[in-house]
């Protein structure tokens, strides 16, 4: 006997991302979308039991780099190990197109310090067989993958290829720059970008210690560039702006933007850990500007925005430290054994920092970096911190950082937590995610290899904020709305996140019990063999992409149903 369907889940929990009331019932998908949600007596080509589940629409991750690995990897990973079934790339306007073949080592280089993405993985995993932006999307659009993706037009790559070598220098632009950048960002939205990324951060750097390209860009170039997003009639405004000149100053540059284009912006914002919480400000800015008409959204790092240190990694807490250059190309073996030896013991815990690069310097600052173990503790006490073991000993936070590298034979790792950790709780993450305006973001998969692993923010909120109870919690109902379809319409995405008739068949089936992170661990799959941190997830029994399961029981099955999303 024929199926009537050709993928039934029975008898899970729904929520089906609109943030109503949860149902029990079963979910059936036909050709891609689905099909029947209810009690359903028909069978299924394949069948899920969902009993004691929950049934989610896939996860939207707004802001991702999988700009390269999107071309060297068929899977997304961290993100679609973690429910994300759409993932939205070219954030904090970094990217590979539109370019010319001398600026290759450019763009490399830009990415390579923002990203943290090694150089030669970009030289060896690049084929750079495009130029122009529309180019890039189609070579995209070819390759197979497990989840799909959607790609802003990145203001570095666009900036040196309308202005060549003053571009990248930094110069204003002058009238014939911002006629052909607006015209160039028309001509991406009408090829399918979702909108346009750019980056105003004093600590975004080139891998030389440089400032980016769109460092201090006038706001009338943003506005021509929007301008052209206008003229295409779509696309959202994506910028990190620089909280280290103040959220509420730099959000005046999102409110001039909205004015002048009338286009969507979407912006990362947190709370420092202390000094005043200047981020209600920007709550209630926001908030004037949906009263005026515009839309703004908040993405907001459900746990501490921070670093991973570890002596494998990209930053530890002596790697500036000017002895350390006498052992840093040793193995990690050896380089614990030389840790041994008194005099340089007394050399790297009194020895200062040299000038590096800014994110080197975060893994010391010892009120808040805390020790990374198994299972993972985002938010510990502060007791816990270099400093507080540090106080509780009476020794230096040195002493117990360098004591934690050799205890663990160099494999110990650190979180250093720099920001949405206000007074060392969750409070402040927890009240900007439960205003309108904000979403959970800054995933980051794809970059910051050997830094940060924050791509498995959904698995999070939902082990700590939905699971865990307290005063910094979610109903079930109320996270998955904002994973799934909040998080899609914040970037124009309107008919995703939702699980309703005719709907695309993006699915998870979690089981929410049995729900778990695990520590992030170093893997090697990289193009020239390149390494990046990788964090699994114990508890999503399926995740689907367009009707096809992609993972089941936290394996990838080969699926490859992830296609280039063009436009909103």
């Amino acid at each position: 006997m024929a199926a009537d369907f050709d993928l039934i889940i029975r008898g899970g929990t729904i929520a089906d991302g609109s943030g109503g009331d949860l149902i029990s019932g079963d979910i059936a998908v036909s050709d891609g979308k689905i099909a029947a949600i209810g009690q359903i007596t028909g069978k299924g080509r394949e069948e899920i039991d969902a009993t004691g589940k929950i049934v989610t629409p896939g996860f939207v991750d707004v802001h991702t780099h999988y700009d390269g690995q999107c071309i060297w990897a068929e899977e997304l990973s961290p993100s679609s190990s973690h429910g994300v079934t759409t993932a939205i790339m070219g954030n904090c306007g970094v990217g590979f197109a539109p370019c010319r073949k001398e600026d290759h080592d450019m763009l490399i280089n830009v990415m390579e310090g923002v990203e943290d993405i090694p150089g030669v993985v970009m030289s060896d995993g690049l084929p750079w067989n495009w130029e122009t932006f529309p180019e890039y999307l189609d070579v995209v659009d070819k390759g197979k993958r497990d989840i799909d993706i959607a790609a802003y037009l990145p203001h570095s790559p666009l900036r040196v290829y309308a202005m060549g070598a003053r571009g990248a220098s930094r110069e204003p632009a002058n009238d014939d720059d911002l006629a052909m950048m607006r015209r160039l960002a028309r001509e991406a939205m009408e090829a399918g970008a979702i909108g346009f990324a750019t980056s105003r951060l004093s600590i975004h750097k080139t891998a030389d210690g440089g400032s980016i390209p769109t460092f201090e860009a006038d706001v009338a170039e943003l506005e021509a560039i929007c301008g052209g997003m206008a003229d295409a009639g779509t696309g959202t405004f994506q910028v990190v702006l620089d909280a280290f000149v103040g959220w509420d100053k730099e959000y005046k540059v999102i409110e001039r933007v909205i004015e002048s284009s009338g286009r969507p912006a979407t912006f990362t914002l947190a709370s420092g850990n202390d000094g005043p919480p200047r981020w209600r400000k920007v709550l209630d800015m926001m908030e004037a500007t949906h009263a005026n008409g515009g839309k703004a959204t908040a993405q907001i790092m459900p746990r501490p925005i921070g670093l991973i240190a570890g002596l494998e990694l990209t930053v530890h807490p002596f790697i500036l430290c000017p002895s350390w250059a006498k052992i840093a190309d040793l193995s990690v073996e050896e380089q614990v054994a030389a840790m041994c030896d008194p005099e340089l013991r007394k050399a790297l815990l009194s020895e200062e920092f040299e000038h590096g690069h800014p994110f080197n310097a975060l893994a010391r600052d010892w009120n808040w970096l805390f020790p990374l173990d198994n299972p993972p503790d985002y938010a510990p006490p502060k007791e816990m911190s270099m400093a507080g073991q540090a106080a509780a000993k009476g020794c230096t936070p040195q002493e117990i950082a360098y004591d934690r590298l050799l205890d663990t034979d160099g494999k110990g790792l650190f979180l250093a937590a720099l920001g949405n950790y206000e007074n060392g709780t969750l409070a402040s993450a927890h009240e900007m995610l439960s205003h309108p305006h904000c979403i959970p973001g800054l995933g980051d998969g794809g970059a910051h290899y050997g830094a940060i692993c924050d791509a498995s923010y959904s698995t999070y909120l939902l082990t700590q904020y939905v699971r865990k109870p307290g005063a910094e919690s979610f109903e079930l109902a109320e996270a998955i709305h904002m994973l799934s379809h909040k998080a899609a319409k914040a970037v124009g995405l309107d008919q995703r996140g939702l699980l309703k008739l005719g709907a695309k068949a993006d699915i998870n089936v979690i089981d929410l019990d049995r729900l778990q992170l695990h520590l992030p661990e170093i893997v090697r799959d990289l193009p020239a063999g390149g390494q990046r941190l990788h964090q699994r997830a114990t508890g999503y029994d399926a995740t689907i992409v367009s009707g096809e399961i992609i993972r089941r029981f936290d394996q990838s099955t080969g699926a490859r149903p992830g296609r280039l999303i063009r436009g909103a």
